[in-house]
């Protein structure tokens, strides 16, 4: 234990302060603290009485002596006063070594963000710290030790690579949108006989567009079941009445899939309404999909199917919304899409194998 003799340095040092007057320092190299050299003693009193992490790193052995707000970044390893600073920090004692021996040899450091792998609740994490390792120098100008001031900026710098991974994913799709927009309104102006009618087709498809976005946002750009993708598209044409069977297990799509989706659900709803089962008030929708085991050759299976409705001719003519369902939806699901025209009730299938399920890939211009 530290001496009763005077260690005044040491005052509003807080639960540290303590934890050094309790220390055996008898047997330690450093000895009593009221012995210590007055320059140790003025740099650990500036660090006990500093709320800002600091650990004072003293003699040839660097011994360390923290303030309670170093203790945050310990974490959970065992106690570090009194022990060699290059003990407390092994593990990545081979990144942090070559910086402490500049500060001993007369050279300050300052590093901002510095990556790391420590073990301080028992397993490696990776971490990132801005920290200054500085000199202490006696009243000789002769270097005694190094003082190390740190904070941890590891949630700084994840949510700056959350936001750059956020950024390239919204440019991402606001270039892949932008391409779709141009391409309904160029097929919509082409095959629409008036105005009115192009006006009412194309607000419709942007509509879908809007809806499928907004769903996308609020799953933070990244992916969205493919259920709330169903529904939002059908939000329209639901009267409440059950005319649409919607069954499936939970599966997440990319935002690249969520779109095309979205549109093809929209084209055949609109189709459905024109031509199909929601003509009349007898005809139902059955929207189901199955799915395997994520990222494995496994079947995935959407099928659209309508009963109820009128006789269904085989469509001569493929229009916009076909050509989406039949290539857009294929290629960005990486599978195969089958339009069936059955007597009975229009159907459409979407296959593919799970692996490619989520998966969002570059389209080149």
């Amino acid at each position: 234990m530290a001496s009763e003799r005077s260690v005044h340095f040491l005052d509003g040092g807080g639960e540290m302060a303590d934890a050094i007057r309790a220390f055996d320092w008898s047997q330690h190299e450093l000895g009593l603290p009221d012995t210590w050299p007055a320059t140790l003693k003025t740099v650990v009193s500036m660090a006990l009485n500093s709320r800002f992490p600091k650990c004072v790193v003293w003699g040839p052995n660097l011994i360390s002596i923290h303030n309670d707000a170093f203790r945050s970044i310990l974490g959970d390893k065992r106690p570090a006063l009194g022990r060699s600073f290059w003990d407390v920090w092994a593990e990545v004692w081979p990144e942090i070594g070559p910086i402490a021996e500049r500060a001993y040899a007369g050279e300050a450091t300052f590093i901002r963000d510095f990556p790391l792998e420590i073990d301080r609740y028992g397993y490696p994490e990776e971490v990132h710290f801005t920290f200054c390792y500085s000199p202490i120098r006696d009243d000789r100008g002769k270097v005694c030790g190094m003082i190390d001031t740190v904070i941890e900026t590891t949630s700084v710098v994840e949510a700056q690579r959350q936001a750059r991974l956020l950024n390239r994913e919204l440019e991402h799709r606001i270039k892949n949108t932008l391409s779709v927009i141009a391409a309904i309104v160029n097929q919509t102006l082409r095959s629409s006989r008036s105005d009115a009618i192009a006006r009412e087709v194309l607000m419709r498809r942007i509509g879908a567009l809007a809806q499928a976005q907004m769903l996308l946002t609020r799953s933070t750009f990244a992916e969205a079941p493919v259920r709330s993708v169903i529904e939002e598209a059908l939000t329209p044409f639901r009267t409440g009445h059950g005319r649409f069977e919607i069954a499936g297990p939970p599966v997440m799509l990319s935002s690249r899939q969520a779109l095309s989706l979205a549109l093809s659900i929209n084209e055949l709803a609109t189709n459905a309404l024109k031509y199909g089962a929601l003509t009349n008030d007898a005809g139902r929708v059955r929207l189901t999909w199955t799915a395997g085991h994520p990222n494995t050759d496994e079947v995935f299976r959407l099928t659209w199917t309508e009963e109820g409705g009128p006789r269904v001719p085989k469509t001569r003519q493929k229009g916009f919304g076909t050509r989406i369902i039949e290539n857009v939806l294929a290629e960005d699901f990486m599978g195969n899409v089958t339009l069936t025209h059955d007597p009975v009730g229009f159907r459409c299938e979407l296959t593919t194998q799970m692996r490619y399920i989520g998966e969002d890939r570059e389209v080149s211009d």
